[in-house]
């Protein structure tokens, strides 16, 4: 049966992914999380219920999502990697079919490009040089958010972010824009924030909005 107050967490011990938990615990949910070594887990906290697997094993997404009601995918590898983005991506929404989840939270780069975007200059040659730089991982990224537009029956969000900073939640205004960058930079722990609020949210079903402070 599936857990009305349960978050299924993917990418949690990374730059971004390692303070949603915390934040969803504050906000009165129950955690699991995904990790391939709990290890790296910071400030790890009893009331997180550790899977330990691998984020591109349908079989570990599966054990993963049993009982949940809310999917936060914040997984992330290192750029030199082969891109597992769309695969991981792939396997979580079919298994929020079979297990029939609405709510999917995704984050990835501020510097995909998606049809109505409106990027200033600037923020254009952002995306063109990391589409030089970075080629299989823009590519692997557009097709993550072209598997995305096809689970029409998955209310999910892809949130596109700039330069993730280390730091505390700011207490700042969180800016939001639907076709551009709206600042070049956001702390990790702002980004928490955003996301455990977008869980509840309607405001971007079938959307990717830029965030920034």
């Amino acid at each position: 049966m599936e857990n009305d107050n349960k978050i299924a967490i993917i990418g949690g011990t990374g730059k971004v992914g390692r303070y949603i938990a915390a934040v969803a615990l504050r906000q009165g949910y129950q955690v699991r999380m995904l990790v391939r070594n709990p290890n790296k887990l910071v400030n790890p906290d009893d009331r997180i219920e550790i899977l330990q697997g691998t984020a591109d094993d349908i079989n570990d997404i599966r054990l993963l999502l049993q009982d949940c009601r809310i999917v936060i995918n914040a997984f992330g590898q290192p750029a030199g990697d082969a891109p597992l983005y769309s695969l991981v991506t792939s396997h979580v929404l079919e298994v929020m079919n079979e297990l029939e989840i609405s709510r999917y939270v995704g984050v990835t780069g501020g510097s995909l490009t998606l049809e109505g975007d409106r990027k200033r200059l600037r923020n254009k040659i952002g995306a063109m040089l990391f589409k030089v730089f970075f080629p299989a991982m823009i590519k692997d990224k557009q097709k993550e958010a072209a598997i995305l537009e096809q689970y029409c029956n998955i209310e999910w969000t892809l949130i596109r972010l700039p330069f993730v900073v280390e730091g505390r939640i700011s207490g700042d205004i969180i800016k939001e824009n639907l076709t551009d960058l709206p600042g070049i930079k956001i702390s990790n722990q702002d980004i928490a924030r955003f996301i455990i609020g977008e869980a509840e949210d309607k405001k971007y079903i079938h959307k990717a909005p830029f965030i920034a402070t």
